[in-house]
């Protein structure tokens, strides 16, 4: 193969238009200043990141092109990195034109003549606001993971995650108390049971009522089961639609817990009931005035009974 050795010669890019157009095919912003904090060249990206024309960067100060504050802070850091010529990076926020102000890590260098003499810094600047506001939400996101593991642990319900793996995302020890000493066993060794088979914890009952609501997205499942001479009420409920579910199981053998249920599910069948009774009342109309009158006594009986 034969190589053009012309295509070698430093000759051929030393056109300064050459050199704007590498600088400008960079999506990030770039700049050179010199010693006195005079803008000498910049791309398109430096252009649109501070919202005006070369024309008007070109051969201004960065007093000339940020405010006072901002300035202050560039001239500085730009006297410390002549004074130790090195890689420089920092973090800082710059204010727009519009007042915003963004979140932006700054590189620079040194840059040197023939002769080895500082004459200039070149940078670069790139805009992290929103990575910034990714790891709050993040953050946010943990600490809100945090508190509701917490509470999790401390209920007296038993509660179990599971993901579109079958596989646990966490669990609390009441769990695995309700199923058995051998799950109990293995609470204590892995601790929330992550990463553990559902399939294997469970009674095949309960199994295919987290892997059936998972896969059909439903919101909600309750059921009554017997297991090791329980009775447990199991409700199973989407967390995240087909990716996440979760059972909150109360062991029904408690007498408290018994009390409680029974008090709930027969306030829930009044309810129902009021509701029937209204619905007729209004389908009778208004020429049925002494049927409608005995009904709504019948209601008033009904909540005369919930304030007892």
């Amino acid at each position: 193969m034969i190589y053009d050795k012309q295509s070698f010669l430093p000759g051929n890019i030393e056109d300064p238009k050459f050199y704007q157009k590498i600088i400008d095919a960079l999506p990030v912003p770039i700049f050179y200043r010199d010693l006195e904090g005079v803008f000498q060249m910049c791309n398109k990206a430096h252009e649109e990141f501070l919202g005006m024309p070369k024309a008007q960067i070109i051969g201004q100060s960065v007093y000339d092109v940020y405010t006072k504050e901002m300035a202050d802070i560039f001239h500085h850091r730009d006297q410390q990195l002549i004074a130790n010529p090195d890689v420089q990076g920092y973090e800082t926020r710059v204010k727009q034109k519009d007042g915003s102000r963004l979140d932006v890590v700054i590189n620079k260098a040194v840059i040197r003549d023939n002769d080895n003499k500082i004459v200039g810094i070149v940078g670069s600047i790139n805009d992290i606001t929103q990575l910034k506001k990714t790891e709050k939400r993040l953050e946010k996101a943990r600490e809100s993971m945090e508190v509701s593991s917490h509470m999790m642990h401390k209920i007296n319900l038993g509660i179990i995650m599971m993901d579109q793996e079958n596989k646990v995302i966490d669990s609390n020890e009441s769990f695995a108390r309700l199923m058995g000493e051998d799950i109990l066993e293995l609470y204590e060794t892995i601790p929330g049971l992550k990463g553990a088979d559902v399939k294997g914890l469970v009674p095949e009952v309960i199994f295919k009522m987290l892997s059936g609501i998972l896969k059909s997205g439903e919101e909600m499942l309750d059921r009554d089961i017997k297991y090791s001479d329980k009775l447990l009420h199991v409700s199973v409920v989407t967390l995240y639609k087909q990716k996440v579910v979760g059972a909150v199981i109360r062991d029904m053998s408690a007498p408290l817990l018994v009390r409680d249920e029974i008090i709930n599910r027969a306030q829930r069948i009044k309810e129902q009931n009021i509701e029937t009774v209204q619905k007729i009342a209004h389908l009778l109309g208004e020429n049925a005035a002494e049927t409608e009158e005995l009904l709504n006594s019948i209601i008033q009986s009904y909540r005369y009974g919930d304030d007892q």
